[in-house]
């Protein structure tokens, strides 16, 4: 630390940015939806609050509020956040190019320059009075390259440059520098700031203290009334750094301001941080800088120099960052379908447990008008595990009625249902883990030559290993002999059944298999009005004499026959 009367060029610790991956997404839906390759300026906001913890320093940092809105009814301008204690919001401008070559050849000296200009005349014409946080505006290019979803972008924290650079006389904590009385007070009254609506983000503000060492807080446009009433007076800020040895950037502007706004040449600034939420005074700093003001500056003949270009791991280049992944379209999908369901659970299905549906296997025995649609339903209601049964293939008239296949899955003798709606199933939502069986279901009635006996044993055995793998089988084929089967394994097996068949004038939906509840005693009656109760309490085992639902072939006295 700088020891007093020591008289060492006053350094400051860099501005450092944090970019949420929410700004990305929300800048790549702008640049689709309503920017297109208009690479005008977009106005931005950015957020920081002081150092709360004694290693690590605060960052400037944007997040998806930082940007516009995506409607085009909506200001150009982001919706600024007031009043929050964690979010001290600062004004930004972003330029985002079209291309790679229109980023490298952007003027960045020349944008600097320009940033730069705007908070030299704020300080002139008393706006960085009224409204402090226009001292800490900052810049931000990019170029967002949405076909491989990486971004490229560079910070910019415009500093206006003290020539000659100020000197600092002393800088120590301020638990140190206070009275055990005045401390006392100046933390109560900062934690009051940060506490109230109004002011907690504020960034630069007067701390005074009166000969009864109280301390009052107020605002910049109230100096003269605090030079008036006090003995001491502290320019304070946020501070962002943890730094013990450096004050954070945003002082730099800050003595800028004091020395043309009111000719100040000594001093005494508070670099205020917290721990936990609440003012920290050993953590805080306090120190006096002796300002040497520039020619011209009282006059506002010409902007002064400025610096602020971030570095990246000590060079002056850009950051980049890749979200391939994250901004996937499949993960975008899957992110979506999640949250209409939730939508559903949260407005009419508060006990619907969608963990069951992601995990639950649906098998399908019959890919044609019903296994298509009902695939598609299943989707929709988050079922991500199905296999589709079928030995058929797509015939020209089959797309007119069957909504997973195209006049493309029918040349060339058409493929199989089973494959081609599995196909279609993953180019709708690519996140399903669809599963096709190209198989004959074994049919009672149907003639068996001696040479197919082993297939269609095979096919048995096979059948019965699909059924005992899933949790729930669809019966969803054309005729009544070919469900025979199906039905027998699934009552062997205790599987919830679902048969659907359609007629020229009528249809079916018959559930089978085990009972929907079990037979505990005493469960309460409210819990089967409930989905995913009931789902939950299935008695997959009737061991304990729970009831069983009859099947489709249950009250039949004739047995099936081949009906095509």
């Amino acid at each position: 630390m700088a020891k007093e009367g020591s008289g060492s060029i006053l350094q400051f610790a860099p501005f450092q940015s944090s970019v949420d991956e929410g700004f990305w997404h929300r800048l790549s839906s702008l640049k689709l939806n309503k920017f297109g390759i208009d690479d005008s300026p977009i106005h931005i906001s950015g957020f920081y609050a002081p150092c709360s913890h004694p290693q690590v320093s605060n960052h400037l940092t944007l997040v998806a509020e930082s940007l516009p809105s995506d409607s085009t009814e909506e200001s150009a301008m982001p919706a600024t956040i007031q009043g929050n204690r964690n979010r001290c919001s600062v004004p930004g401008i972003l330029y985002n190019t079209n291309t790679m070559e229109g980023f490298h050849a952007l003027d960045k000296q020349g944008l600097l320059k320009a940033e730069a200009k705007k908070i030299w005349e704020d300080i002139h014409s008393g706006k960085a009075v009224e409204d402090c946080a226009v001292l800490s505006r900052f810049l931000l290019i990019s170029f967002a390259d949405l076909k491989k979803w990486s971004f490229h972008y560079w910070f910019a924290f415009p500093a206006l440059a003290l020539d000659p650079p100020a000197t600092l006389v002393g800088l120590r904590p301020a638990s140190q520098w206070f009275t055990s009385e005045e401390a006392e007070s100046v933390s109560e009254k900062c934690n009051e700031w940060r506490n109230s609506s109004e002011t907690a983000d504020v960034p630069f503000f007067f701390v005074s203290i009166g000969s009864d060492s109280r301390a009052a807080i107020r605002h910049l446009k109230d100096l003269e009334a605090c030079q008036r009433d006090c003995q001491k007076l502290l320019f304070a800020f946020y501070d962002p750094c943890h730094l013990p040895n450096n004050p954070g950037w945003p002082l730099r502007n800050f003595l800028a301001l004091i020395c043309a706004r009111w000719n100040l040449k000594t001093v005494h600034f508070l670099c205020y941080r917290e721990n936990r939420g609440f003012a920290d005074l050993s953590l805080s700093l306090v120190g006096e800088a002796v300002i040497t003001v520039p020619e011209g500056w009282k006059e506002h003949l010409s902007v002064p120099n400025a610096v602020g270009w971030e570095l990246n791991k000590g060079r002056k280049i850009p950051r980049c960052i890749n979200l391939a992944k994250s901004m996937d379209p499949t993960r975008l999908a899957i992110s979506a379908a999640d949250l209409n369901l939730k939508l559903m659970r949260w407005r009419a299905l508060p006990s619907l447990n969608l963990d069951i549906l992601f995990s639950i296997k649906c098998l399908l025995l019959g890919a044609g008008t019903l296994g298509c649609q009902v695939a598609r339903m299943l989707m929709a209601w988050g079922v991500r595990k199905i296999t589709l049964l079928d030995n058929g293939r797509v015939a020209m008239s089959n797309p007119l009625r069957q909504s997973l296949y195209t006049l493309d899955d029918c040349l060339n003798g058409g493929q199989f249902k089973a494959t081609a709606a599995v196909r279609s199933l993953q180019q709708i939502f690519p996140a399903v883990e669809a599963e096709g069986v190209v198989m004959a279901i074994p049919m009672p009635g149907h003639p068996v030559s001696s040479q197919e006996e082993k297939s269609v044993l095979e096919d048995c055995r096979r059948l019965n290993d699909l059924i005992d793998s899933h949790d729930v089988v669809f019966l969803l084929t054309d005729t009544r002999e070919s469900r025979w089967l199906p039905t027998l394994l699934c009552a062997d097996t205790n599987k919830i059944t679902i048969t659907s068949a359609l007629g020229f004038d009528s249809f079916l939906v018959m559930r089978h298999g085990p009972g929907p509840f079990n037979s505990t005693p005493g469960l309460k009656a409210e819990t089967a009005n409930t989905l995913s109760a009931g789902v939950e309490n299935l008695a997959l085992k009737n061991t304990d004499g729970g009831h069983r639902l009859g099947c489709y072939f249950c009250n039949d006295v004739v047995a099936p026959t081949d009906v095509i």
